[in-house]
């Protein structure tokens, strides 16, 4: 087994978490590979080095007897997502961030953590992600495991025709839409004034952004669906965000959406439900009556 540690610059790293858990991995005595952002914060922290041999960058390559564990919040599992060039691994996420909605507070219980990785004891649930067509120019490949927004830039609103199946569902003015999974429903678009959808719903939602419209809301839609949106942007241009990663679209551009054929194998640790994590932490339904 490889265990892949992955993390960013701007997360608050802490020296006291990440010798723990190099000292862990060498107890277990599994190998690892370090991200070279990651590599270089640890080393400044303890005063240690890393073998080139255990760091790399760009792609996550892994096989199927690895597991990626991210540290810090949200932000930084979804970047871990946008580097794998496969979906047959698990990745577990170690909030250090702030809310960590995706991610397992078990900054302080990383041993334990560890030795349940390395002895296969966590639980997996799969993810269904958005597949984007129309962005990228090298015709690479584009997942969101969250949303697909579309924003203006600037202060000119723009206009989105969304179609479902090649029928005219909507017309939005205003900001933009955003296109989210069952997972991406308690994020962005939750924000949107977007529906909570238990993740092992087969739905996308779209709800849009600051509709110039009385009437409009968010829809559901079932995830067999391939949903077109069309830009009009009297500005020039926008925006396309998936998860993290941002698009510059020009007026006129048609953008497809569907189901993709990978899907994500996201770690459970506490084997907490989707309404545990809800009431935990988002708070749903407290009482204080």
């Amino acid at each position: 087994m490889n265990i892949i540690l992955f993390s960013r610059k701007q997360v608050n790293h802490r020296a006291q978490q990440l010798s723990v858990m190099l000292d862990t991995i060498a107890r277990l005595g599994v190998d690892y590979t370090i991200n070279e952002d990651f590599a270089s914060d640890i080393e400044a922290l303890l005063g240690i080095s890393i073998d080139p041999s255990h760091r790399f960058s760009g792609e996550i390559v892994a096989t199927g007897d690895d597991v990626v564990v991210t540290y810090g919040g949200d932000g930084t599992l979804l970047e871990a997502v946008g580097l794998l060039p496969n979906f047959t691994i698990p990745v577990v996420g170690i909030n250090c961030g702030r809310l960590g909605y995706l991610t397992v507070d078990d900054g302080d219980g990383i041993e334990a953590l560890l030795e349940r990785i390395v002895c296969r004891e966590v639980p997996t649930e799969q993810r269904g992600m958005l597949r984007v067509e129309g962005v990228a120019s090298d015709g690479g490949r584009c997942l969101a495991l969250n949303e697909v927004a579309i924003h203006r830039h600037g202060a000119t609103m723009i206009t989105i025709e969304a179609l479902i199946n090649g029928n005219p569902v909507a017309t939005y003015h205003g900001d933009g839409l955003v296109v989210s999974t069952p997972t991406g429903s308690t994020a962005y678009s939750l924000s949107a004034g977007g529906p909570i959808v238990d993740p092992t719903c087969c739905c996308f939602v779209l709800s849009p952004l600051a509709p110039h419209n009385l009437t409009m809301r968010p829809i559901v839609v079932p995830d067999s669906n391939t949903i077109t949106l069309r830009l009009h942007a009297r500005g020039g241009e926008a925006f396309l965000s998936a998860d993290n990663r941002t698009y510059t679209l020009a007026d006129g551009a048609t953008i497809t959406l569907r189901l993709a054929d990978e899907r994500l194998i996201l770690a459970t640790p506490h084997n907490n439900t989707f309404y545990d994590t809800l009431r935990e932490k988002m708070m749903w339904g407290v009482d204080k009556r």
